[in-house]
């Protein structure tokens, strides 16, 4: 009889990393395909006036645009030529503010829908009655935080 008893049985195979670079490639194209980048299309020009004193927006996520412009030479057919609102990717008016606020909270979580900030991206040439008329949109609708969108301005010295 042998004093040394070799294992047998006991060791496991090695597990095989030699498809993972696929499969890891596979993943990566699949979410670029899926995944949708898009950003609203203006469908207004939004020629923004310049300001000194600006601070940049932190949550991103819990800001929504409005855009007031007159319509791109694209959709001049259809919209004319006096200035417009644009809420997401569509032309509105002042009375569907409030629906299109009610909808972008409930994409926001319900403990952070108090700190969400309409942001007015305005056309420096547009009058401010149709501003007011949002203004007073955004009043009536309880959405009291609003930022004006601006330009940096060059300091002299």
């Amino acid at each position: 009889m042998s004093k040394f008893k070799k294992k047998q049985g006991n060791a496991q195979p090695a597990i095989s990393t030699a498809s993972l670079p696929d499969i890891v490639f596979m993943l990566l194209f699949f979410f670029m395909v899926v995944t949708k980048m898009r950003d609203t299309e203006l469908m207004v020009t939004t020629n923004t006036p310049q300001a000194s004193e600006l601070t940049k927006l932190e949550k991103k996520t819990l800001v929504n645009f409005v855009f007031i412009g007159r319509p791109t030479p694209k959709y001049k057919d259809k919209a004319g030529t006096k200035p417009r609102i644009q809420l997401g990717d569509k032309f509105a008016n002042p009375d569907e503010i409030p629906l299109f606020l009610e909808k972008f909270k409930t994409t926001v979580p319900e403990s952070q829908r108090q700190a969400i900030i309409t942001s007015m991206k305005v056309d420096s040439e547009v009058t401010m009655g149709i501003v007011g008329d949002v203004k007073t949109s955004l009043r009536k609708a309880g959405q009291l935080k609003i930022n004006y969108s601006a330009k940096s301005r060059e300091r002299t010295k």
